[in-house]
């Protein structure tokens, strides 16, 4: 296993963000161009190493790029470019108690451009005092419009106020739905995005981002941090309890385009809130001629949750991108006294997805729960790393991982639950377990334990991964089912616990629909491949 190491990146003179910007919003590369068939196909031969970026677009000329393109204040331009400097000098991977386990020669990046305009509100929108923008007030005025290359899409007239609390999907780098619901609006729930956040509240937003409270010493967390152009905030005031979910929905997938984003999600003592997050397909699938493939797209997102004292929060996530999309997401979350937190994760799109789950239990009493699945197939590859810190009394995790890969898909399943001193009468538990459909799928789950008090309520882990169980398989093919349907049944009944665990019955039904239909979809190409031999 080749040791992962940082891409070196050269210090570049800030430069005018006009000469980074092409007509639709997006910032050019700073890499030469190829001019030549024979470079060409002498730079598709080279061969990277496993943990070699697969992108070069994030510079020192970008961060500048970014916060020019706004004139965002002094604060926030400083922070992009010191996360550009932490960004550079990280190594992709790396573990005390392991040796990391890292491979993206899967990704090809190397031509996308990534989006530098941000948009604030629905195309057309020219103020923010609208109800269906909540807190947001009257005297900002957004000037910027969706780009001209994000496909229009017809949006749905349900009532915000019957399904969701909240609501907001961005496509691309525009924004095509922002909704609060009137009760929630008058509670003080905000919804916005980063834009209307810097332009109504400079100094709250100041506190969430300057220095990356959220954010730890990971390159791909500190790209995203230096790097976004697009983003979402919610805060939940103290002492309200939503009774419907927010929604927040990226959908990404533009050949050579890149997105890179954050959300912010803050509650106070005793709030309580649900969060849906979907990533989705931008547009239409896209066709291309026989021999060729469609050049990938990159998302790079954030999740990031502060808990106060007694605060709840259930986040349900399916991601189910296309084909040609390579994913880094990362998610961080610091919970206070007697705070709860629930994450339930689908793993189904996407061509490499790498996502890793920060969670720091720093009050008494704290707990999380954590559930997370891979269905994979074709050539997919997901790596997924999770790390519980408990640094308060009493506190609880529960973290569980199940995938299940067909045909030659991959997947890295890695996890470490640190226990500090302080962390007394601490239970926490890491459950990775993973099912080999075919000869030709690969599996890893390294569970980790780092101990340094002893007196606990629980600390364990375990990890499995093997075929299906030719018993569960003979016994139901005896009871006159056929063994395709045989194979679903087993397959789809590993991966219910985690789906039971989703936090909505809506995010349930969605997530076991996906499911069936990946299967289906596999299932159809083995009798194509079958009839054509």
């Amino acid at each position: 296993m080749t040791t992962p190491t940082s891409s070196a990146t050269e210090e570049a003179t800030p430069i005018d963000p006009a000469a980074l910007s092409t007509p639709d919003g997006a910032a050019t590369l700073t890499t030469p161009t190829l001019t030549t068939p024979i470079q060409m196909a002498a730079e598709r031969a080279s061969r990277r190493g496993p943990a070699d970026l697969p992108f070069t677009f994030p510079d020192r000329g970008l961060a500048v790029a970014l916060a020019a393109e706004r004139s965002e204040p002094d604060w926030l331009a400083d922070d992009r470019l010191a996360a550009w400097t932490a960004y550079d000098s990280l190594p992709v991977e790396s573990n005390r108690l392991y040796t990391p386990y890292v491979d993206l020669r899967a990704a090809d990046l190397s031509t996308v451009r990534p989006y530098i305009r941000t948009a604030s509100a629905p195309a057309g929108t020219t103020g923010l005092g609208m109800a269906s923008l909540g807190a947001a007030t009257a005297d900002a005025t957004v000037a910027d419009e969706a780009t001209t290359d994000v496909a229009t899409t017809d949006v749905a007239t349900t009532d915000v106020a019957t399904t969701t609390a909240g609501r907001i999907e961005l496509r691309e780098d525009g924004v095509v739905i922002l909704e609060l619901a009137p009760d929630a609006a008058a509670a003080g729930v905000t919804l916005e995005t980063l834009a209307i956040a810097l332009a109504r509240d400079p100094e709250g937003l100041r506190a969430d981002l300057e220095g990356a409270p959220g954010l730890p010493a990971d390159k791909f967390a500190q790209l995203a941090r230096g790097f976004w152009s697009q983003g979402v905030r919610v805060v939940v005031p103290a002492g309200v309890r939503l009774d419907r979910p927010i929604l927040v929905r990226w959908a990404v997938g533009n050949p050579d385009r890149a997105l890179v984003s954050r959300t912010l999600v803050r509650l106070g003592e005793g709030a309580h809130a649900s969060l849906v997050e979907e990533l989705v397909a931008s547009g239409p699938q896209i066709g291309c001629a026989a021999g060729e493939t469609v050049p990938q797209s990159c998302f790079v997102g954030t999740l990031e949750v502060v808990l106060g004292p007694s605060a709840s929060l259930a986040v349900a996530s399916i991601q189910d991108l296309p084909a040609n999309v390579v994913a880094f997401q990362y998610r961080h979350a610091t919970i206070g006294a007697a705070a709860t937190l629930h994450w339930a994760l689908a793993q189904l799109g996407g061509r490499l997805v790498r996502s890793r789950v920060d969670n720091r239990l720093e009050g008494d009493r704290a707990s999380v729960e954590q559930v997370e699945i891979v269905f994979g197939s074709d050539e997919q590859l997901f790596d997924l790393t999770s790390y519980t810190h408990h640094t308060g009394r009493d506190t609880t995790g529960n973290l569980l991982s199940k995938g299940a890969l067909k045909d030659a898909a991959r997947s890295y399943m890695k996890g470490l639950i640190t226990i500090d001193k302080s962390a007394v009468g601490t239970d926490s538990f890491l459950g990775e377990f993973g099912m080999n459909l075919s000869r030709q799928t690969r599996a890893v789950a390294i569970p980790s334990l780092e101990i340094d008090q002893p007196d606990c309520r629980r600390a364990a882990h375990s990890s499995s991964v093997g075929p299906i169980d030719e018993s569960q398989l003979f016994y139901l093919e005896s009871r006159g089912i056929p063994p395709d349907e045989a194979r679903k049944f087993i397959v789809l009944g590993f991966l219910e616990p985690v789906v039971a665990r989703m936090p909505l019955a809506e995010t349930q039904d969605r997530l076991r629909e996906l499911l069936e239909a990946k299967w289906a979809a596999g299932s159809a190409g083995s009798a194509v491949a079958s009839g054509a031999a």
